[in-house]
């Protein structure tokens, strides 16, 4: 659209100027003949005209003015007497006043006037002659006339010309620009699909169009490739964390035994030796179970799922948790709310999300435990009165290995990502949501929830 207007703006700029050169000339050449007519008529007038006057009879002109002054042309004519006055004869009878005859073409009353001399013949008299003055003119009007309406088709071609070139403009530019909008829309469709292997639409004929319609598709077929490798890398790594994490886990159980064993049997620096072994051992098993668990999540392996209960997964987590949790007040609020899912993974699920307020808040903070479930959702939420997620942080709270400021804990950054693996790969999800009186923070998981009758019917 904004091309057919540019091309009218400039055909109207074109025809314009053409206008008035156009313009310009003609009326210059209409005025030019006009002043060339009345001039050439004011000279002929002397010549075929014969002024006779006759004593007690008055003048008489041969032939009558009549004959030169056509209603057509809005001509007048008058004979004056060469001293000035009344004229003596005049076409038509009731002609306006020409002023004093001039030698010099006049604008007088609005018509063009030119005055010549002619003589007058005396009757009776052998060659007497006595001279007069003939005035011819003609009304300016019936030529500014002309010249307007000159003008005015002058405009209205410019107008019709501009008119035409921006219809022209639209049909050309939607005909020129209907497969680029394909073009345009099947990107639109790609962007949204986020499949670079769909087709472009081919443009008929070989012009710059074409050309980039067969640029862009080679552009997405290489793209294609490079996701499908990268797809396909990025699967064996995690097959590979799996499988490293899942084999990790058996040497590991062998090692933390014998320390176990070596930090109750041994004392002194020995012992504590054991016991800091031990330590990160535990870490190093907790770490190993959570990158298995997001590598399982990660290529798809669901794991055995039954029903169970959240409020009694609420409840056996926050047991687990009282030796960490005295100082702070926990209250659970848990109803039952019946899921489909890994009761391991909603364990971890819950422990992750408690021990993450428990690290963030303040001793003497109060933390809310509750479960629920209505129209077809279980809900779980995780409230705190503590200082609450930075802004700056809580995009990326849910990314892998993202640790707050005020981590006291010594987490891995894997918590909260393990809590979205879980909710996602459950076909739930979790969400950071503003707390009631504005402080804290709020984490709310949502599952699809099974009804007892459905639990029944499966069991």
């Amino acid at each position: 659209m904004r091309l057919a207007a540019t091309s009218a703006v400039l055909t109207f700029v074109i025809l314009c100027a053409f206008a008035l050169a156009v313009g310009w000339i003609t009326v210059h050449r209409i005025r030019a003949d006009f002043n060339r007519q009345v001039t050439e008529k004011a000279e002929q007038l002397p010549v075929r005209l014969r002024v006779i006057a006759t004593p007690g009879q008055g003048v008489r002109v041969e032939p009558p003015l009549a004959d030169f002054a056509s209603p057509g042309e809005h001509a007048v004519i008058k004979i004056l007497p060469a001293t000035g006055g009344n004229p003596i004869v005049q076409e038509p009878a009731h002609a306006p006043n020409l002023g004093e005859p001039s030698p010099r073409a006049q604008t007088v009353n609005g018509y063009r006037v030119i005055s010549r001399p002619v003589p007058v013949y005396v009757a009776g008299t052998e060659g007497r002659i006595c001279c007069a003055n003939v005035q011819y003119g003609r009304r300016v009007s019936d030529t500014e006339a002309t010249i307007a309406r000159v003008e005015l088709f002058l405009l209205l071609g410019v107008l019709a010309g501009s008119g035409l070139a921006l219809l022209a403009g639209i049909a050309i530019a939607r005909r020129a620009m209907a497969p680029i909008a394909k073009l345009t829309s099947s990107a639109a469709e790609i962007e949204r699909t986020r499949d670079p292997s769909r087709q472009l639409p081919e443009p008929q004929g070989d012009d710059e169009v074409a050309e980039l319609g067969r640029t862009l598709q080679g552009m997405l077929r290489e793209l294609d490739a490079a996701r499908g490798e990268t797809e396909a890398m990025l699967a064996r790594q995690r097959q590979f964390v799996a499988d490293a994490s899942h084999e990790l886990r058996t040497p590991l159980t062998g090692v933390l035994a014998n320390l176990e064993l070596l930090a109750e049997s041994l004392r002194g620096e020995q012992g504590e030796a054991a016991r800091a072994a031990l330590r990160s051992s535990q870490r190093m098993r907790r770490l190993v179970g959570d990158l298995l668990l997001l590598a399982r999540t990660d290529v798809g392996r669901v794991v055995r799922r039954e029903p169970c209960d959240l409020a009694d997964v609420v409840v056996e987590a926050a047991s687990e948790l009282g030796p960490m949790s005295a100082e702070h007040d926990i209250v659970l609020d848990a109803h039952p709310a019946i899921v489909e899912a890994t009761r391991d993974e909603l364990h971890r699920l819950t422990i992750n999300l408690v021990e993450n307020a428990l690290r963030h808040t303040p001793a003497g903070t109060q933390i809310r435990i509750g479960t629920d479930s209505s129209d077809g959702q279980a809900t779980l939420v995780v409230e705190d009165d503590g200082p609450g997620v930075s802004p700056a942080l809580a995009p990326a709270l849910f990314e892998r290995f993202v640790r707050g400021a005020g981590d006291r804990g010594g987490s891995f950054g894997l918590g909260l990502a393990i809590v979205k693996a879980v909710a996602e790969s459950h076909g739930g999800s979790v969400a950071l949501e503003p707390t009631a009186n504005g402080r804290g923070a709020r984490f709310v998981v949502r599952l699809p929830a099974r009804t007892a009758a459905a639990v029944a019917s499966a069991r």
